[in-house]
């Protein structure tokens, strides 16, 4: 059996399927859309070809782009908090329990299964102002005033709600894979640090972390191309309102492909996003690369 997968016809054999479902449902159709950016088309009329004009009225004549963009990187740097801080701070208090650790487990991982319109929805009417939801109705016995605050409709309030209602949602599949690498950490070195007179804390600061540094790397450059592409839960929650306060790119350019029916300037703005997840992604590989020795 070892003889049999040490030869590379048998790995590229085994290659060869995913890579042809992979360049069929990723690869190409990126490509097309690059293609299609380069044209004024509107679904039905003749493709006009108009070089980079999409482009250009992107970064310079379109007035929500900019802002949109600068939300949409506040969204990421939210979801890296919520989702890679969240997960790793509840795998931490997981790996500490000694009985019930299944339970909790699967408690926290339950919003992972759930469809985002349901938990859009269950979070619509905890949120809501009318009929007051359940968490107006508990602020409102701090403070009455409180009881009427609308966390969906104001624009300072929207996009981070719709940033903690999908990192509640993803949480869940970080914590997993960080208790998956805490447990891994040999005994050998938590016991040489526990000599060395260091205590609980110490050992996870000075040990523990830093043993599982590439998996936190590896879930951040997750979260950040997820983000950028994040559409779901903003698009259901708020539809990007009130106004844009809450738009990211991904909603901007299915709006503008879909609803203002512009498919050409639809493809640029999803070529875009796609860059930049491909800037960033290499940017951390880049700065987060393992040292030699």
């Amino acid at each position: 059996m070892r003889g049999l997968f040490s030869k590379k016809s048998t790995i590229l054999s085994f290659l060869l399927p995913a890579l042809a479902i992979y360049t069929a449902v990723v690869f190409f159709p990126i490509i097309w859309s690059a293609y299609q950016s380069f044209f004024d088309w509107n679904g039905f009329s003749v493709k006009k070809f108009n070089g980079f004009d999409n482009f250009i009225r992107l970064f310079t004549a379109d007035r929500n782009f900019w802002p949109i963009l600068i939300q949409t990187f506040v969204y990421t740097i939210l979801q890296i908090v919520f989702q890679v801080g969240g997960g790793l701070i509840l795998a931490i208090l997981l790996s500490g329990l000694s009985f019930g650790r299944s339970i909790f487990q699967a408690v926290f991982y339950i919003p992972v299964i759930i469809s985002s319109a349901a938990i859009c929805q269950i979070f619509t009417k905890l949120l809501s102002v009318s009929p007051v939801g359940i968490v107006n109705t508990i602020l409102g016995l701090i403070n009455p005033e409180w009881e009427m605050i609308s966390w969906l409709t104001i624009p300072k309030l929207s996009l981070v709600m719709c940033a903690l209602v999908e990192g509640y949602k993803s949480m869940g599949t970080y914590m997993v894979i960080f208790y998956a690498a805490l447990i891994a950490v040999p005994d050998d070195l938590i016991e040489a640090a526990t000599i060395d007179g260091a205590n609980a804390f110490r050992c996870l600061v000075s040990v523990k972390l830093p043993y599982i540094r590439h998996i936190i790397i590896a879930n951040v450059v997750l979260v950040l191309n997820n983000s950028f592409r994040s559409f779901d839960i903003p698009y259901l929650l708020t539809a990007g309102g009130p106004g844009t306060s809450s738009e990211l790119l991904a909603s901007f350019m299915y709006k503008r492909s879909f609803s203002s029916m512009q498919y050409g300037y639809g493809s640029a703005i999803a070529t875009v996003i796609v860059l930049i997840c491909f800037i960033l992604a290499i940017f951390c590989m880049r700065v987060f690369r393992p040292e030699e020795g």
